[in-house]
């Protein structure tokens, strides 16, 4: 895999799309907490949910949603479900009729944006972002999506700055921790980005995506088994294994590691 594919990847992770292709075969790598209500009927959280459990639970609130495409709750879920298992087309198609439904709605403004981030559609998303933000009212999720987004489209200056915003309105909240050190995780500054995440993952409230961060972040410095016994607290041992084994073949290609090492060092010796 080529380096330019490996980053391509990781904002793809940005975006909310799943790090399985990558690395994290048991777990998916989002940039920030979902802001959708709890999946109905269903006790656990979307986040922690394996793909098995993510299928089942697309199946039965897309039939909720069929039964009454106007229910907001409903159509939240579905999208955000349809989005993390890559069905990044449908979920922005549903998101357009939620929106439609509940246009002045910061939270529907949110997901339609973060929708239209996975679809590819950068600049439409962070309009849609942007918009749903008011100046007396800032709300720290629609920061960290904005950097996201603008992590994205190769702005990681605006980005961190977004990152930082966030961070005031809510010190030390993990998800937008690991959103910045991702970021540097971009720019191949794989030092400054395990520091982001292991502070993100110390904080209350951080999930097992952020963990499967760091142990990615770990990984591509070289030290495999540390990456693995991260990646082990929250995946079973021939699932951490299999990621670690891919990591080492992905690196393998194309000099990969050898260019993101070499970058590393000469960020340290300057």
């Amino acid at each position: 895999m080529a380096l330019q594919k490996h980053h391509s990847l990781v904002r793809g992770a940005l975006a909310g799309t799943a790090l399985a292709a990558l690395l994290l075969l048991g777990a998916c790598a989002t940039t920030s907490r979902e802001t959708t209500n709890s999946i109905p009927r269903l006790n656990k959280p979307i986040e922690s949910m394996n793909q098995s459990e993510l299928s089942a639970a697309t199946r039965s609130i897309g039939a909720e949603y069929a039964r009454n495409p106007k229910d907001r709750s409903a159509g939240l879920n579905y999208a955000t479900l349809l989005r993390m298992t890559g069905k990044n087309d449908q979920s922005l198609a549903v998101m357009q009729q939620v929106a439609i439904a509940y246009p002045n709605d910061r939270d529907v403004l949110a997901a339609y944006g973060k929708a239209l981030a996975g679809a590819g559609q950068l600049e439409q998303a962070l309009g849609t972002i942007n918009r749903a933000q008011t100046p007396d009212r800032p709300d720290w999720r629609l920061k960290s999506a904005a950097g996201a987004i603008l992590d994205q489209m190769d702005r990681p200056d605006e980005a961190r700055a977004a990152y930082r915003e966030a961070l005031d309105i809510q010190p030390n909240e993990p998800s937008v921790l690991s959103n910045l050190g991702m970021s540097y995780l971009l720019a191949r500054d794989l030092k400054t980005a395990e520091t982001y995440l292991r502070s993100a993952i110390n904080q209350p409230g951080a999930d097992s995506r952020i963990r499967q961060n760091l142990a990615l972040v770990v990984g591509l410095q070289g030290r495999f088994q540390e990456a693995e016994n991260i990646a082990r607290q929250e995946l079973t041992s021939q699932q951490a294994e299999a990621n670690v084994a891919y990591l080492k073949a992905m690196l393998a290609q194309d000099n990969s590691w050898q260019k993101l090492s070499s970058n590393d060092d000469k960020k340290n010796t300057n």
